[in-house]
């Protein structure tokens, strides 16, 4: 299978840059994967698509402000840090700028000093082992002095570093926002479980290889990233209870689907647990417990596009993108969304 097959053309004004002024006021593109037919609608029109017994299925990460603005000591050239997985002992992976400056033993500066680093360890893939040093609590200290890492396609500041969070995120860890959930307020989900919607969490923390490009020409040669996630015992009860009882199971967010894949038994039913998983879903893919899906539009030959491709089919899912951008849909991680059932 090529990578080129799952191409599309986009006009560059179509990626979204800020999110949606309310939340739920976003286009929703609803897509009935066994015919191909689609509707076009407001994420706010979510009730009227699913039904009493069906399982929502959200990711409750939370992303870190992980993007650390500061200087090389001692010289005091800039520098970016990235933090990508927390490796214990005040000891996080990171991707690092200026590359070249910044080999171990490194020593780097944050804010007026509160936070200082060194570079502990240059790893394989280019990515450093860092070191840091604080006073304190070191979430407080990042909550201070980091920025939130925006995909590298948005070019605009954000003004409200929570509409980069979604209403429910809870669990500190991401590098990226899961962002299908991004469309969600508190009122709609309240208006879902009054209307009989179950809502379940688990956790999986969106590292950066989520917005890595597919470079193999092949589909199956690709490298897929590893994230850590989550499924907890009362969301697996939730899980089975919905599908003994015929309903649906709706994932939130390719997050979600691969976290539920990952924890799901041949019969489709899922089991509690927490681990990494490097679950790489494309068509031929058989998927076990996910009914529908809600998802952003994603980049072309993209793991993601694989992902939803191998849900309602390529054709399918590629004739509706075309749609969506003939109609002008906004697109990524502050765009618009699908439901594929």
């Amino acid at each position: 299978m090529k990578t080129s097959d799952f191409d599309y053309i986009l006009p560059p004004e179509l990626i979204a840059q800020t999110p949606a002024e309310k939340r739920d006021d976003s286009r929703l593109m609803c897509l009935d994967r066994a015919t191909g037919a689609y509707s076009h609608h407001r994420f706010h029109d979510l009730p009227s698509f699913l039904r009493p017994g069906d399982c929502l299925i959200l990711n409750d990460s939370r992303v870190l402000p992980a993007r650390l603005l500061g200087q090389r000591l001692p010289g005091g050239g800039a520098c970016e840090v990235l933090l990508l997985i927390d490796r214990g002992s005040d000891v996080w992976e990171c991707i690092v700028r200026p590359g070249k400056h910044l080999r171990a033993g490194a020593r780097l500066r944050f804010g007026d000093g509160e936070l200082t680093a060194e570079v502990a360890e240059v790893l394989p893939d280019g990515n450093r082992l860092v070191r840091f040093f604080y006073e304190g609590i070191f979430l407080e200290v990042l909550e201070r002095l980091g920025k939130m890492p925006l995909p590298p396609y948005i070019k605009a500041e954000l003004q409200d570093r929570e509409r980069y969070q979604t209403v429910y995120a809870r669990v500190n860890g991401s590098a990226a926002a899961p962002t299908a959930g991004l469309h969600f307020t508190r009122e709609l989900l309240e208006t879902l479980r009054a209307n009989g919607v179950k809502t379940g969490f688990v956790t999986l923390h969106v590292g950066l290889g989520t917005f890595r490009p597919v470079k193999e020409a092949e589909v199956e040669a690709h490298e897929m990233h590893s994230e850590y996630c989550v499924l907890p015992e009362e969301t697996a009860v939730l899980i089975n209870a919905a599908r003994a009882a015929g309903g649906r199971v709706v994932c939130v967010g390719t997050t979600s689907c691969r976290t539920v894949e990952s924890r799901a038994e041949e019969d489709g039913t899922v089991k509690a647990g927490a681990g990494w998983t490097d679950i790489y879903i494309y068509p031929g893919y058989r998927f076990r417990a996910m009914d529908a899906l809600i998802t952003n539009f994603h980049l072309p030959q993209s793991t993601l596009l694989m992902l939803v491709s191998a849900f309602a089919g390529r054709e399918r899912v590629l004739a509706a993108y075309e749609a969506a951008v003939r109609e002008r849909y906004r697109f990524f991680s502050f765009g618009d969304a699908m439901l594929i059932s």
